[in-house]
């Protein structure tokens, strides 16, 4: 890899605590590859050659149900890494990736993940620590698709936007919000009641901006 490396990137779970050559080494044949919003990436059972990190915009992950209906498994956004666990068995990739904005990854050899896992403990323990995120990511969707309401849904969601604690803030939809609702277990008119009821609690949703009265008050809310 020619370009430097942006540092938050290095900061990724995937790559945190690895020493300067052990990453470089894991690095030397990786590529920045562009997508524009809507492109694929990989295909649900493409065979899986390499993992992924995000340097900038969104990736959908989703899977295709028997019935043919798109499954959204999971939103990521910068730093995140993806397909791990596929690239280490040499398995097709379980779902499909698409960009769902103007997006940059880091595209990384399965194979030298692998050779590198064989030869470097320290690594093992960052790529256990990964899969581990992910895992929790899924626990914690699947908990509050059965514990919260979808208003609580949407409230945490934006709400997660903002870096703000208390106090007015405005904040932009990432993406689409056909794609929100199918992120948060929703069907889009669900959505659209959510947006409409979380207006008594001060929220305004024009377009692909949320204007928040009190976000102090919507965190309340996700979490009542």
């Amino acid at each position: 890899m020619n370009a430097p490396l942006p540092e938050a990137v290095k900061k990724s779970v995937l790559l945190n605590g690895l020493a300067p050559e052990v990453r470089d080494k894991l690095l030397k044949d990786a590529q920045r590859r562009s997508y524009r919003e809507g492109e694929t990436i990989f295909l649900q059972g493409d065979p899986a050659r390499a993992v992924f990190i995000v340097l900038n915009g969104f990736i959908k992950l989703s899977r295709l149900t028997p019935g043919g209906s798109e499954a959204v498994v999971a939103i990521l956004g910068r730093n995140r890494s993806f397909a791990e666990a596929m690239a280490l068995r040499g398995t097709p990739y379980p779902v499909s990736a698409e960009a769902v904005s103007d997006c940059t990854v880091l595209q990384i050899d399965g194979a030298r993940l692998r050779q590198l896992l064989l030869e470097n403990q320290e690594f093992a323990i960052g790529l256990l620590a990964s899969t581990f995120v992910h895992l929790q990511g899924l626990v914690d969707q699947i908990e509050k698709l059965k514990a919260h309401t979808g208003v609580q849904r949407v409230a945490q969601f934006l709400a997660d936007l903002s870096d703000a604690v208390a106090g007015p803030a405005e904040v932009r939809l990432p993406y689409n919000k056909r794609l929100i609702a199918g992120h948060l277990g929703m069907q889009p008119e669900s959505l659209s009641r959510a947006f409409a009821r979380l207006r008594q609690h001060g929220v305004e949703v024009e377009a692909d901006k949320a204007t928040i009265a009190d976000i102090a008050e919507l965190r309340m809310l996700a979490m009542d």
